[in-house]
């Protein structure tokens, strides 16, 4: 194993989680940032972030990081760090194709006495036992032998100015003992928060698996609590702040679980214990719950609609904001989407609003049209789906049709008395 005064990375993919890695590590390192996609590069090169994570001027403070999408750039590198998605198919499984792929790029390229690195979430398992086979059938190298690895889940936050990467404490782990001590001094160089050593890489795997299934089994408690009150005429938000008021209660909030982590991890979970003859019962109603909330919203719209006698197929509903969190153009796996289709399903028109998204990438990844804007618009159906802080200065009554128009805050931002549903 090289000394850190050696050390060349190549960072895999520079998305969400690619991008901050190579620009902290292109202080300190010899760094090159590699992604297929022709266009990252070209923006990146010009100082450009289209996440909006990394800023023109962090880009070029990091003097020792260049950016390609030339595979034979990487080959002098000796720290390959792979940070692909790793989403999940139509069926609800572990989709590895990224990750399978960019270890094969990786592994024809591997030397004596290389580190791969990965970042990407996957199942307790998934680096030794779907990954590290394809680097030695590229290399004809032998693991822990000739190449060695190591993982350190990826923490990011999007959106997120405060918890950036150095701030949040970063676990390591590695293939073997020394492996283990590089990683962690690595990571330890970058990391003001301080780093976690786990005793093996299936640890670390398992630990962030479990940090996101957490975070959606608790979700999913109060998206049920939403879905019981909702039949017995109580606002669950009333609820939850007058139980909040003991020491002790956590005070998650309903809402639509979407986004590259909380609405995918747990099946990977799921998955990797169906494989063993588990079948795991808590996590997995958690997903049928959240995975829900979607519908849950465009039926409550629908029936408000009805009730108030507008005719569906002539109504215009207007959704604001599609991306998965506030105040961030990440779209990946929004449940916003859920509530689109479903009213479009019923004749409805529907527009889709949102600052923040991209509009090319919305519409070649769901197929819908983002409107420019919502200036004398009106509609006989709002929902605010997603708290991007230009809506909180919204003239809201001012996109009411009329009085029979509703008004369905799901993240209940808006004044009580000119919301109609709350969730």
């Amino acid at each position: 194993m090289q000394s850190l005064d050696e050390t060349a990375i190549a960072i895999v993919g520079l998305g969400y989680v690619g991008l901050p890695l190579a620009v902290e590590f292109g202080k300190k390192y010899t760094v090159i940032g590699f992604d297929v996609n022709k266009d990252r590069i070209k923006q990146l090169n010009e100082g450009y972030d289209h996440t909006l994570e990394i800023r023109q001027d962090q880009i070029v403070a990091s003097h020792h990081l260049s950016f390609t999408h030339e595979v034979e750039d990487l080959k002098d590198c000796n720290v390959y760090i792979v940070t692909v998605p790793t989403p999940i198919d139509n069926f609800k499984k572990p989709d590895l194709s990224y990750l399978l792929k960019a270890s094969a790029v990786v592994g024809k390229l591997l030397k004596k006495g290389d580190l791969v690195v990965y970042e990407s979430t996957v199942y307790p398992g998934c680096t030794e036992e779907d990954c590290v086979p394809v680097l030695e059938k590229c290399s004809n190298l032998v693991y822990n032998q000739d190449f060695f690895c190591g993982y350190s889940p990826e923490r990011i936050n999007p959106g997120d100015k405060e918890r950036t990467l150095t701030k949040i404490l970063k676990i390591t782990s590695g293939s073997t003992v020394d492996t283990a001590t590089f990683v962690d001094q690595l990571y330890s160089s970058i990391i003001e928060a301080g780093t976690y050593r786990a005793p093996s890489i299936k640890v670390a795997e398992a630990a962030k698996a479990i940090e996101n299934a957490q975070r959606d089994i608790n979700i999913s408690f109060v998206n049920e609590l939403a879905l019981m009150f909702d039949r017995m005429g109580i606002d669950t938000n009333d609820v939850l702040d007058a139980a909040s008021t003991k020491w002790n209660f956590l005070k998650f909030k309903p809402g639509l679980v979407g986004g590259h982590c909380i609405g995918v991890d747990p099946y990977y979970l799921v998955y990797k214990a169906q494989s063993l003859g588990y079948y795991p019962q808590v996590i997995a109603s958690g997903r049928l719950i959240n995975d829900g909330m979607g519908i849950f919203v465009a039926k409550k719209v629908l029936k408000r609609l009805i009730s108030n006698g507008l005719q569906i197929q002539l109504s215009r509903v207007l959704i604001l904001g599609i991306t998965f969190k506030e105040n961030c153009p990440d779209t990946r796996n929004t449940k916003v989407v859920d509530i689109y289709y479903e009213l479009t399903d019923f004749g409805i028109h529907v527009d889709v609003y949102d600052p923040w998204a991209l509009a090319p990438d919305v519409k070649e990844e769901y197929g819908i049209e983002l409107i420019p804007d919502i200036d004398l618009k009106q509609y006989d159906g709002i929902i605010l789906a997603v708290a991007h802080k230009q809506f909180l200065t919204l003239d809201i009554n001012g996109l009411k049709k009329d009085d029979k128009s509703i008004l369905f805050d799901v993240k209940s931002i808006f004044d009580r008395r000119v919301v109609d549903i709350r969730l």
